[in-house]
Protein backbone atom coordinates (compact mmCIF):
# COMPACT_ATOMS: atom_id res chain seq x y z
CA UNK A 1 0.00 0.00 0.00
CA UNK A 2 1.82 3.77 -0.92
CA UNK A 3 0.58 6.23 1.27
CA UNK A 4 0.26 10.16 0.19
CA UNK A 5 1.82 12.92 2.09
CA UNK A 6 1.74 16.50 1.86
CA UNK A 7 3.75 19.09 3.56
CA UNK A 8 2.93 22.46 4.71
CA UNK A 9 5.12 24.94 5.41
CA UNK A 10 4.84 27.95 7.10
CA UNK A 11 7.93 29.73 7.08
CA UNK A 12 7.43 33.19 6.61
CA UNK A 13 9.27 33.28 3.70
CA UNK A 14 7.55 33.66 -0.16
CA UNK A 15 9.31 31.53 -3.36
CA UNK A 16 12.08 32.86 -4.60
CA UNK A 17 12.76 34.73 -1.21
CA UNK A 18 15.64 33.18 1.05
CA UNK A 19 15.52 29.87 1.40
CA UNK A 20 14.03 28.01 4.36
CA UNK A 21 15.41 25.81 6.80
CA UNK A 22 11.41 24.37 7.37
CA UNK A 23 11.61 22.83 3.38
CA UNK A 24 15.05 21.55 4.68
CA UNK A 25 13.71 19.94 7.51
CA UNK A 26 10.51 18.09 5.51
CA UNK A 27 12.66 16.90 2.96
CA UNK A 28 14.43 14.96 5.86
CA UNK A 29 11.35 13.84 7.05
CA UNK A 30 9.79 12.82 3.66
CA UNK A 31 13.43 11.14 3.09
CA UNK A 32 12.48 8.24 5.83
CA UNK A 33 8.81 7.95 5.13
CA UNK A 34 9.84 7.12 1.57
CA UNK A 35 11.99 4.06 3.02
CA UNK A 36 7.93 3.21 4.50
CA UNK A 37 6.07 3.67 0.89
CA UNK A 38 5.14 7.11 2.29
CA UNK A 39 5.46 9.36 -0.46
CA UNK A 40 5.11 13.20 -0.57
CA UNK A 41 3.35 14.80 -3.02
CA UNK A 42 3.81 18.19 -2.43
CA UNK A 43 4.72 20.76 -0.16
CA UNK A 44 2.71 24.01 0.03
CA UNK A 45 4.31 26.94 0.87
CA UNK A 46 0.97 29.06 2.56
CA UNK A 47 2.98 32.37 1.87
CA UNK A 48 2.51 31.97 -1.94
CA UNK A 49 -1.04 31.80 -0.92
CA UNK A 50 -3.78 34.37 0.01
CA UNK A 51 -5.43 32.48 3.62
CA UNK A 52 -7.31 34.85 4.79
CA UNK A 53 -8.21 35.59 8.49
CA UNK A 54 -11.39 33.37 9.54
CA UNK A 55 -12.49 29.88 11.08
CA UNK A 56 -14.47 28.82 7.89
CA UNK A 57 -13.90 27.15 5.28
CA UNK A 58 -14.37 29.67 2.99
CA UNK A 59 -13.89 33.26 3.44
CA UNK A 60 -15.03 34.29 -0.02
CA UNK A 61 -13.51 36.26 -2.96
CA UNK A 62 -9.98 36.14 -2.61
CA UNK A 63 -9.58 33.21 -0.65
CA UNK A 64 -7.37 30.41 -1.58
CA UNK A 65 -7.68 27.87 1.50
CA UNK A 66 -10.61 26.01 -0.12
CA UNK A 67 -8.54 24.83 -2.84
CA UNK A 68 -5.55 24.11 -0.22
CA UNK A 69 -8.07 22.44 2.00
CA UNK A 70 -8.75 20.33 -0.71
CA UNK A 71 -5.35 19.30 -1.11
CA UNK A 72 -4.61 18.33 2.37
CA UNK A 73 -7.69 15.99 3.15
CA UNK A 74 -6.56 14.00 0.06
CA UNK A 75 -3.69 13.10 1.40
CA UNK A 76 -3.20 10.27 4.32
CA UNK A 77 -0.34 12.15 6.14
CA UNK A 78 0.15 15.99 6.89
CA UNK A 79 3.87 17.06 7.63
CA UNK A 80 3.31 20.50 9.56
CA UNK A 81 6.23 22.41 9.32
CA UNK A 82 6.78 25.82 11.06
CA UNK A 83 9.92 27.84 12.28
CA UNK A 84 9.73 29.48 15.78
CA UNK A 85 9.70 32.60 16.36
CA UNK A 86 9.35 33.94 19.54
CA UNK A 87 9.00 31.04 21.35
CA UNK A 88 5.90 30.35 18.77
CA UNK A 89 5.04 28.71 15.97
CA UNK A 90 5.02 31.42 13.25
CA UNK A 91 1.72 33.34 12.62
CA UNK A 92 1.17 31.95 9.64
CA UNK A 93 1.06 28.12 10.59
CA UNK A 94 -1.44 29.94 13.51
CA UNK A 95 -3.70 31.17 10.58
CA UNK A 96 -4.17 27.55 9.34
CA UNK A 97 -4.79 26.52 12.34
CA UNK A 98 -7.53 28.73 12.75
CA UNK A 99 -8.75 28.04 9.37
CA UNK A 100 -8.87 24.05 10.21
CA UNK A 101 -11.30 24.93 13.20
CA UNK A 102 -13.64 24.31 10.09
CA UNK A 103 -13.69 20.78 10.83
CA UNK A 104 -15.44 21.04 14.15
CA UNK A 105 -18.38 21.96 12.21
CA UNK A 106 -17.72 20.00 9.10
CA UNK A 107 -18.87 16.02 10.41
CA UNK A 108 -20.25 13.10 8.67
CA UNK A 109 -23.23 11.02 9.73
CA UNK A 110 -21.59 9.16 12.46
CA UNK A 111 -19.94 12.77 13.54
CA UNK A 112 -16.80 12.04 11.86
CA UNK A 113 -14.45 15.10 11.10
CA UNK A 114 -13.14 15.26 7.81
CA UNK A 115 -9.62 15.28 9.26
CA UNK A 116 -10.29 11.52 10.86
CA UNK A 117 -8.03 8.98 10.30
CA UNK A 118 -5.37 11.68 8.79
CA UNK A 119 -1.95 11.61 10.37
CA UNK A 120 -0.32 14.89 11.44
CA UNK A 121 3.46 15.43 12.37
CA UNK A 122 5.59 18.71 12.99
CA UNK A 123 8.90 19.81 11.41
CA UNK A 124 10.14 22.04 13.48
CA UNK A 125 13.11 24.47 12.98
CA UNK A 126 14.58 27.49 14.95
CA UNK A 127 17.40 29.04 16.12
CA UNK A 128 16.12 29.67 19.21
CA UNK A 129 14.15 27.94 22.24
CA UNK A 130 10.73 27.03 21.66
CA UNK A 131 10.32 23.37 20.18
CA UNK A 132 8.60 21.61 22.84
CA UNK A 133 6.44 24.35 23.43
CA UNK A 134 5.18 24.82 19.98
CA UNK A 135 4.98 20.86 19.29
CA UNK A 136 2.82 20.84 22.64
CA UNK A 137 0.41 23.97 20.81
CA UNK A 138 0.28 22.22 17.54
CA UNK A 139 -0.40 18.71 18.49
CA UNK A 140 -3.48 19.81 20.73
CA UNK A 141 -4.50 21.99 18.30
CA UNK A 142 -4.38 19.13 15.04
CA UNK A 143 -6.07 16.36 17.43
CA UNK A 144 -8.90 18.98 17.87
CA UNK A 145 -9.78 19.41 14.72
CA UNK A 146 -9.52 15.74 14.27
CA UNK A 147 -5.86 14.27 13.15
CA UNK A 148 -4.23 11.56 14.79
CA UNK A 149 -0.58 11.98 16.10
CA UNK A 150 2.17 9.04 15.89
CA UNK A 151 4.24 8.26 18.89
CA UNK A 152 7.25 10.34 18.20
CA UNK A 153 5.70 13.03 15.83
CA UNK A 154 7.51 15.69 16.20
CA UNK A 155 10.83 16.37 14.84
CA UNK A 156 13.48 19.28 15.33
CA UNK A 157 16.01 21.45 15.30
CA UNK A 158 16.96 24.28 17.39
CA UNK A 159 20.36 26.23 17.46
CA UNK A 160 22.25 27.46 20.10
CA UNK A 161 20.28 30.18 21.83
CA UNK A 162 20.86 33.93 19.88
CA UNK A 163 22.59 32.35 17.46
CA UNK A 164 22.32 33.08 13.66
CA UNK A 165 23.06 29.64 12.66
CA UNK A 166 19.99 28.17 10.73
CA UNK A 167 19.41 24.17 10.18
CA UNK A 168 19.92 24.86 6.28
CA UNK A 169 23.23 26.07 7.54
CA UNK A 170 24.56 22.37 8.98
CA UNK A 171 26.93 20.64 7.34
CA UNK A 172 25.02 17.26 8.25
CA UNK A 173 21.85 16.49 9.90
CA UNK A 174 22.91 15.85 13.68
CA UNK A 175 22.49 12.22 15.11
CA UNK A 176 19.71 12.80 17.44
CA UNK A 177 17.80 14.48 14.71
CA UNK A 178 18.36 12.05 11.90
CA UNK A 179 16.87 9.08 14.17
CA UNK A 180 14.27 11.03 15.67
CA UNK A 181 13.22 11.55 11.81
CA UNK A 182 13.30 8.36 11.26
CA UNK A 183 11.49 6.79 14.22
CA UNK A 184 8.84 9.72 13.19
CA UNK A 185 8.30 8.07 9.52
CA UNK A 186 8.42 4.52 10.68
CA UNK A 187 5.73 4.96 13.53
CA UNK A 188 3.93 7.53 10.90
CA UNK A 189 4.01 4.64 7.97
CA UNK A 190 2.69 2.29 10.50
CA UNK A 191 -0.43 4.16 12.01
CA UNK A 192 -1.32 5.80 8.55
CA UNK A 193 -1.56 2.35 7.19
CA UNK A 194 -3.93 0.98 9.66
CA UNK A 195 -5.89 4.12 9.58
CA UNK A 196 -6.41 4.23 5.60
CA UNK A 197 -7.20 0.30 5.68
CA UNK A 198 -9.83 0.28 8.80
CA UNK A 199 -10.59 4.01 9.54
CA UNK A 200 -12.04 5.46 12.22
CA UNK A 201 -16.23 4.07 13.04
CA UNK A 202 -17.58 7.28 14.43
CA UNK A 203 -20.51 7.72 16.41
CA UNK A 204 -23.40 5.50 15.17
CA UNK A 205 -25.81 7.05 17.74
CA UNK A 206 -24.37 10.40 16.16
CA UNK A 207 -26.75 11.23 13.60
CA UNK A 208 -29.92 9.96 15.77
CA UNK A 209 -28.78 12.59 18.20
CA UNK A 210 -27.93 15.45 15.80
Amino acid sequence: MTLKAIALNCTLKRSGQESSSTDAMIDLIAEQLAKHKVELTETIRIADYNVLPGVSSDEGEGDDWPKLRKRILAADVLIFGTPIWMGQMSSIAKRVLERMDAFLSETDELGRMPSFSKVAVAAIVGNEDGAHRTSADLFQALNDVGFTIPASAACYWVGEAMSSTDFQDLDETPQATFETARMLAANTAHLAGLLKAKPYPGDEEHDDES
